[in-house]
């Protein structure tokens, strides 16, 4: 990892992105205290509850759940008004867009459909896709102001996560849709305390030590009583509840909250925020390294599963760990509840970080701590320190023809991001979410000094041509090879692809490719950087807002105009609407055109964009990034 002095803060500087004044409280912002719903039976323990009538079943992948296409009548009717607030300040040319959304309001169809989607990358990726939802986020303190794009968020249908990204919307979602400012708040008691290691524990004021032992007693208890009870344990269960210490609650880590609890709040039931999808992926049998046609599954709030061939069915989440056989639970097996801990889940996501786990026995822990740890290492091959457990496997016998984890009585789950698909797209390019745009913020690190080259974009791309087998007639923009992405620099910039939608293979977003590029700090961490001071973890979040916004719109003062042209560019192909003359030139300047170039790059060691945070001095700053661009030869108006 490239090290360097931090920098002083483009924040400082620029109208929107300078930090609240003391007081400030945004509207709508629910206090972390009384965090979600705590409704599992019996803390991290799978319990037997009473099922529901009628029995849960698994369900096929043909078509959304009732569960999604109910929400979704609400959910569409608060992006309509949150949509038209975010054209009161982000304005495209003189076209008057408030006035096209009410003529369209009557049909949501025509109205744009938005995915966010925020990549793995351990804390790197968890603090730069901070500083996006920041950025799109209508309450964060003047994020509504010109040139910038609070707001956005609001107008979100979808927000997918996968690894360090589903540790953002763990943090989020569990502690009811908060602010990324409250998370990171230096007062007592903040949620992110990464200044400790998660292999220390939280610092709750007494001897490190102490709370160590603390910390490692009361997880090793809650896991030991998940195997007691029949279940078996990985070290994702290590994992996930050290985990959720960090992103959840410093004093005991959520036990009682599971991801199928959001589902349950009557802010979520009445479509206030959007729909949070946690990506993982499935190990076939026999087969150690995950592969590109692994099975990709998603947590919702409803249910757990895959639009894959392989699987092609969903499970009710809050009945995982129920023994169901060929899709339905038979009559002599009883219903739990409590499987889905809310750790566990974006452990899942995240368990390539299982390995941090194994040096649990370099600790200075008490014996019977380790003793607990140890059983469930004794228990696994080598091989298996990656996955996730989910046994009884829901899939059991369900889909014989085509599944090949039909016969397996447990399902092996590994982190979303070991298939190479590191932004978790998957989820926003199934055909029946019908999904417009996709704000895709990469924070991979993919190169030598820990920044994206376009390898997550490239893998999703290439599942896509597998259309008669995994890729299962899902459609992906076309994308240039990763040398291309470092030689062409569309990895130092925003660039859009698929803004031709007649240039697709079929129905696919417009995708808007945000990748980590240090603007005011070096934001490459490493990823299994373990721990932090505030300021480096602030300076990142910043980082990710300027990255967002491209500097409050100062690199380009049409940047936020051509967000807006993204945003509407298939509702307008729906509606035949002519596109403004200002769309035309952003989709000129930031579209990616086909050029190629597969040289091999040399080492991409990028340096700070914005040294001096003078409003001035980034007034000033000659060429921009979009002068670049068009020099370069990449910005032209042939559409891909």
């Amino acid at each position: 990892m490239k090290s360097g002095a931090l920098i002083a803060s483009l924040a400082l500087g620029l109208p929107g992105a300078i930090a609240a004044p003391p007081g400030f409280e945004p509207a709508n912002v629910v206090p972390i205290v009384g965090r979600a719903l705590p409704n599992a039976p019996d803390g991290y323990v799978p319990t037997k509850v009473s099922c529901p009538g009628p029995r849960p079943t698994v369900r096929s992948a043909a078509h959304l759940s009732s569960n999604e296409t109910d929400w979704l009548k609400k959910r569409r009717e608060k992006t309509q008004t949150a949509l038209s607030d975010f054209f009161d300040h982000v304005k495209v040319g003189d076209y008057d867009v408030k006035s096209y959304l009410e003529k369209h309001k009557s049909n949501s169809s025509n109205i744009p459909n938005i995915g966010i989607a925020v990549s793995g990358g351990g804390y790197r990726a968890l603090m730069n896709g901070a500083g996006a939802i920041k950025a799109f986020d209508s309450r964060t303190y003047n994020a509504t102001t010109e040139g910038h794009l609070g707001g956005l968020l609001q107008s979100a249908t979808y927000l997918a996560g996968l690894s360090g990204g589903s540790w953002l919307l763990g943090s989020i979602y569990i502690n009811n849709f908060t602010t990324i400012d409250k998370l990171q708040t230096h007062e007592d008691g903040a949620v992110w305390q990464f200044g400790n290691s998660i292999l220390e524990g939280p610092d709750t004021g007494g001897i490190q030590l102490l709370d160590s032992a603390s910390y490692y007693k009361d997880i090793a208890d809650a896991i030991d009583g998940k195997r007691k009870a029949g279940f078996d344990t990985s070290i994702t269960d290590i994992w996930g509840r050290a985990l959720a210490y960090q992103m959840f609650n410093a004093s005991d880590g959520g036990i009682d909250y599971t991801w199928s609890s959001i589902a349950k709040t009557s802010e979520f039931q009445d479509g206030d925020y959007p729909l949070p999808l946690v990506v993982a992926d499935g190990r076939n049998p026999g087969e150690l390294v995950v592969g590109s046609n692994s099975t990709v599954y998603e947590f919702n709030p409803w249910e757990f599963g895959t639009f894959d061939p392989t699987v092609y069915g969903f499970a009710p989440l809050e009945s995982l760990g129920s023994r169901f056989v060929g899709g339905s639970l038979p009559s002599n097996e009883s219903c739990i509840g409590g499987y889905d801990n809310a750790g566990f889940v974006i452990g899942t996501s995240s368990s390539l970080f299982n390995q941090f786990m194994l040096q649990l026995n370099t600790t200075d822990l008490p014996n019977f701590v380790k003793d607990i740890f140890n059983d469930i290492l004794f228990s696994l091959d080598k091989d298996d320190n990656d996955i996730a457990s989910y046994d009884p496997n829901p899939f059991y016998q369900y889909n014989n023809d085509t599944s090949p984890y039909a016969k397996q009585t447990a399902l092996d789950i590994v982190d979303g991001g070991e298939d190479l698909q590191n932004i978790p797209l998957h989820p926003l390019i199934q055909p029946e979410r019908h999904v417009d745009v996709v704000f895709a913020v990469d924070s991979s690190a993919d190169t030598t000094y820990s920044w994206p080259n376009g390898t997550a974009m490239v893998a999703t791309y290439e599942r896509s041509l597998n259309s008669t087998g995994i890729g299962n007639g899902t459609s992906f923009p076309v994308v240039p090879d990763q040398n291309t992405f470092v030689n062409l620099g569309l990895n130092t910039r925003p660039t859009f692809f698929g803004c031709n939608s007649s240039n697709t293979t079929g129905p696919t977003p417009l995708v808007v490719y945000l990748p980590n590029t240090p603007y005011t700090t070096l934001s490459n961490e490493t990823t299994f950087t373990l721990s932090r001071d505030d300021n480096v973890r602030d300076d990142i979040i910043n980082n990710g807002y300027e990255i967002a916004t491209m500097a409050n719109s100062t690199r380009d003062g049409n940047w936020t105009a051509c967000v807006g042209c993204a945003i509407l560019s298939r509702s307008f192909e729906r509606t035949g609407t002519t596109l403004p003359d200002i769309c035309t030139q952003c989709f000129t300047n930031y579209c990616w055109n086909g050029t190629t170039d597969s040289r091999e790059p040399g080492t991409f060691e990028p340096s700070v964009l914005i040294e001096d945070a003078d409003s001035a001095a980034v007034a000033a700053i000659v060429p921009s990034m979009l002068t670049t661009a068009i020099a370069a030869g990449v910005a032209l108006f042939t559409l891909a």
